[in-house]
């Protein structure tokens, strides 16, 4: 995946290239620090790789791509808050390191300078650009409060699920790929194909993530699994779980178990019930239904789309 760690790079380039020495520190000064603390960068790289499958020249998505990036960040910050999270990628979130009002007020700074960066394109493009910017943000709203409502349920539907993880994690990669291909001038019907695919992939790779959370090696995930079960969170495994084993679930749940013998037994149960392989078998469907879309878009560089589906394959089935 050369091309695209190629993007990766010029996005960061770019992103150290930007001045965030205004007044008043306490505002632009969070901003630096959390767009400094590193990240795959992936969703702006995709904006780079989707403006040249079209055709386009990568420079004039560079800014709009920022702003995606921008804006990935300012929802870290704003849910760090609502987590009362310590520490993000090994460093103090922002509120910790400064206080829970200066976090806000950046964050919300950092949404106008998203918007400011989108807002670089060409004018022909514009409309189509925000247009879909604004819905992704609106939507990413929308699966944060799903997800908070989720917590006070005993019981959430494989729909509801789906429709939360694709608002809070798919629809960014969704628009980052829609946002490259409208900069070169592709058509509406092959720019919403490519979003189908940042859709459908991203999908597959929250359901990854939830697999990896629950089973991944902690050597590699850096962390030791089952927190997700720890917090009794309503992921597709535990929905799989109760649909195929609820008298079991049941149980478990009425034994008040606590570290590791709860995430053992209620792993076990996950795979002994056919909820992992049930929940392995969907991620591969949508990783297909992805794919299929790819082609659907009629990208004119052969040799990006094979990277592009290479990458979407990583993404679905990484291991960290």
């Amino acid at each position: 995946m050369d091309r695209i760690q190629g993007y990766v790079k010029r996005v960061e380039a770019a992103l150290q290239a930007q001045n965030f020495s205004l007044q008043p520190a306490e505002l632009y000064e969070p901003m630096a620090y959390i767009l400094g603390l590193g990240g795959k960068r992936l969703r702006p790289a995709l904006s780079l790789a989707a403006c040249e499958l079209f055709g386009g020249a990568s420079e004039k998505a560079l800014m709009p791509a920022l702003g995606i990036e921008v804006f990935h960040n300012f929802s870290l910050v704003h849910d760090d808050i609502m987590d009362e999270a310590d520490v993000r990628r090994g460093k103090a979130t922002v509120h910790k390191k400064w206080n829970r009002d200066i976090a806000i007020l950046s964050g919300d700074a950092m949404l106008v300078k998203a918007y400011q960066y989108i807002a670089q394109v060409d004018s022909e493009h514009l409309p189509a650009i925000l247009a879909c910017f604004s819905q992704t943000a609106l939507e990413i709203c929308e699966g944060q409060q799903r997800d908070m409502n989720f917590e006070s349920r005993t019981e959430v539907q494989e729909e509801e699920y789906l429709l939360m993880i694709r608002q809070k994690t798919a629809v960014l990669l969704g628009a980052a790929l829609k946002i490259g291909a409208l900069v070169a001038g592709a058509s509406e019907a092959s720019a919403d194909s490519l979003y189908d695919f940042g859709i459908n992939a991203g999908l597959a790779f929250q359901i990854q993530d939830d697999l990896l959370d629950a089973f991944g090696d902690p050597e590699k995930v850096g962390k030791k699994p089952g927190g997700d079960i720890l917090q009794d969170k309503k992921t597709l495994l535990m929905i799989y779980t109760r649909q195929l084993a609820a008298k079991d679930l049941e149980f478990l749940q009425s034994q008040d178990l606590k570290g590791e013998a709860k995430v053992k037994a209620f792993g076990d149960l996950i795979i002994k019930s056919g909820a992992r392989a049930k929940a392995e078998a969907k991620r591969d469907h949508l990783m297909q239904t992805a794919l299929a879309d790819l082609e659907a878009a009629h990208g004119s560089d052969e040799a990006l789309k094979a990277e592009l589906a290479q990458f979407a394959q990583w993404l679905s089935h990484r291991d960290r």
